[in-house]
């Protein structure tokens, strides 16, 4: 039962807010805990159930800080940390940066793959960032410790770890060159390859972004993203640290279950929020919402002044539905915040300025691809959403293939380049030298510039090429998701190659079609939609509801999808004969 008594944490308090201006995290730690200010925690009805103010999160971290030292840990040491959202994981996470060691975030157990597929995933994430122990939350410690065990380093919950002894003990004094942490990209083309970040990138781009949303005194955050993704962790959690801002938390598995507690919390607010999402987010809120009414009597969402939107392709139809649903509870189009960003940069690279909201060009579906426009068929347009001005410090070029400039409405290779890049993938040093080319990033997106602004139309790895024609996966999945019964996230579109040898555009298809002949009905149905899209035939099959794997950000994820299916995990659907 939650404790009527428990007040949260202030939105505004007598201390001077600074934007992230710190040599290191240490020090923003150090200067957010002279605050009343903290991070307060929410169970799944988004009742308060632990307010945890900086200075008591610093003083745990201190605590755990001389735990770890006790232990052994020292500088450039990794800890790998099961990343719950509670307070020791936030308290475990400064420790390591005030004991000099790089903390590594790692996933909680998902829905997807079992029991067997989590311990995998964390072994292989072990193996790669090679940590002399992980620490996780005692309702896992069956899974987390065989994922340990199977990689010969240490495993302990951390109600264990916070019984160790704690002698004082001289802590090392960071630089702003040092490793700060290393983030696992949610992405698959380079998992699982560990992003080292400096405090000096984490704290220039903590600064860019709280400079790009102009983030203010009365501002709060709310948030349910993971803090094992770079959204979460960096914009949810360290941000509030580095640029003093209260923060209220529903876990993610929590949101899961009833989105709308989401909105609760942002109704009961009394500042103004800024709270952040992916697509699917607000597309499942604009669903479960649509059937009741009164929604103005319920939510009060005026105060929500940043609606942020990123870590996947935005659509722009989505948030026009979210709009429809909540306009009556006071929410307003301009609060949404399109951006862009990847773990290489630490988080953001571009952000839409304050109030101007989601703003989209229409792009022939040829310019996309590149191929020559068909004069005897009607155009096909994609919208695609304007993801604002690069942040300070941070620069943007399109390029071709040779890494020539493009100018502005141009489609090319999307660079980037500022403080706030990565130092390298951690042991990795072909796929660094791959990617970071004289200090530019090469993000492995598509997109093109205009007046100072970013397009992003896709990733180059997902570009689907059969003889010569481009195809963008995502026009092919959007079309599908136009026919009746289809969600966002039911498709995923790649190419295979054919029994004659040939390369051709497949879709896996979620299906809650239970008769055989609807089966082939529907499959002939996607069949001709792809058709008439592609101009060509497709593999079209159907799997079973929530088969199509997704990252730890949620987001789909095609060259997984197609990993699984070639290999037989993903087992299509019997059809009628």
């Amino acid at each position: 039962m939650t404790d009527a008594a428990l007040t949260p944490t202030p939105n505004d308090c007598d201390l001077p807010r600074r934007r992230a201006d710190f040599a290191t995290f240490n020090e923003a730690v150090d200067y957010a805990a002279r605050s009343e200010k903290g991070l307060n925690f929410h169970d799944m009805r988004g009742d308060l159930v632990r307010p945890y103010p900086f200075s008591e999160m610093r003083e745990d971290a201190l605590k755990f800080a001389r735990q770890l030292a006790a232990y052994g840990i020292g500088k450039e040491d990794r800890v790998a940390l099961v990343a719950e959202t509670c307070p020791e994981f936030a308290a475990l996470f400064c420790a390591c940066t005030y004991v000099g060691a790089w903390p590594v975030p790692l996933p909680l157990p998902t829905g997807f793959g079992g029991k067997e597929g989590y311990i995998d995933q964390l072994s292989v994430q072990l193996q790669s960032s090679d940590p002399n122990i992980l620490i996780y939350p005692e309702e896992i410690a069956e899974m987390a410790k065989a994922a340990a065990d199977r990689q010969g380093c240490d495993g302990e919950s951390w109600q264990e770890f916070a019984k160790r002894p704690d002698p004082e003990c001289d802590l090392p004094e960071a630089q702003p060159e040092d490793i700060c942490y290393l983030q696992y990209s949610s992405g698959s083309t380079r998992f699982p390859t560990g992003v080292a970040v400096t405090h000096e990138a984490l704290l220039h781009n903590l600064f860019g972004h709280s400079t790009g949303v102009d983030l203010g005194e009365n501002d709060r955050v709310v948030s349910w993203l993971p803090w094992y993704h770079d959204m979460g962790l960096v914009g949810c959690l360290l941000s509030p640290i580095a640029n003093q801002a209260s923060v209220d938390y529903l876990k993610t598995e929590h949101f899961a279950r009833r989105p709308l507690a989401w909105l609760d919390l942002i109704s009961r607010n009394k500042g103004n929020t800024l709270s952040y999402s992916p697509t699917f987010g607000y597309d499942i809120c604009a669903r479960r919402i649509s059937s009741q009414s009164h929604v103005d009597e319920r939510f009060d969402l005026s105060r929500w002044r940043t609606a942020g939107n990123g870590a996947d392709m935005i659509r722009p139809d989505v948030m026009q539905s979210f709009v429809n649903a909540f306009a009556e509870a006071g929410f307003k189009a301009s609060a949404f915040t399109p951006s862009y960003g990847l773990a290489e940069a630490t988080l953001a690279v571009t952000v839409m300025p304050p109030g101007e909201g989601i703003r989209v060009e229409l792009v022939e579906e040829e310019r996309l691809s590149g191929r020559p426009r068909n004069l005897n068929s009607p155009a096909r347009y994609r919208a695609i959403v304007n993801c604002g001005k690069a942040l300070p410090g941070m620069e943007v070029e399109i390029r071709d293939e040779k890494g020539a400039a493009k100018a502005d409405h141009q489609i090319g290779k999307v660079w980037c380049r500022g403080t706030s890049v990565m130092h390298s993938y951690f042991r990795n040093e072909e796929a660094t030298e791959e990617c970071l080319v004289d200090g530019w990033l090469d993000t492995g997106d598509m997109g093109y510039q205009a007046d100072g602004y970013l397009f992003i139309v896709g990733r180059a790895k997902d570009m689907i090429i059969i003889n010569g024609k481009n195809l963008w996966p995502q026009d092919i999945e959007w079309a599908v998701e136009q026919l009746p019964g289809f969600n966002h996230g039911d498709i995923a579109a790649f190419s295979v190659d054919t029994d004659n040898g040939e390369e051709a555009p497949a879709v896996l298809v979620h299906c809650r079609v239970s008769e055989p002949e609807e089966r082939i009905k529907l499959r002939d149905q996607i069949a001709d939609k792809v058709r008439g899209v592609t101009g060509m035939s497709c593999v079209v099959e159907l799997v079973p509801p929530r088969t199509l794997p997704r990252t730890s950000s949620g987001k789909l994820s095609r060259a997984k999808a197609k990993r699984l299916y070639l290999s037989g995990e993903i087992q299509p659907l019997e059809l009628a004969a």
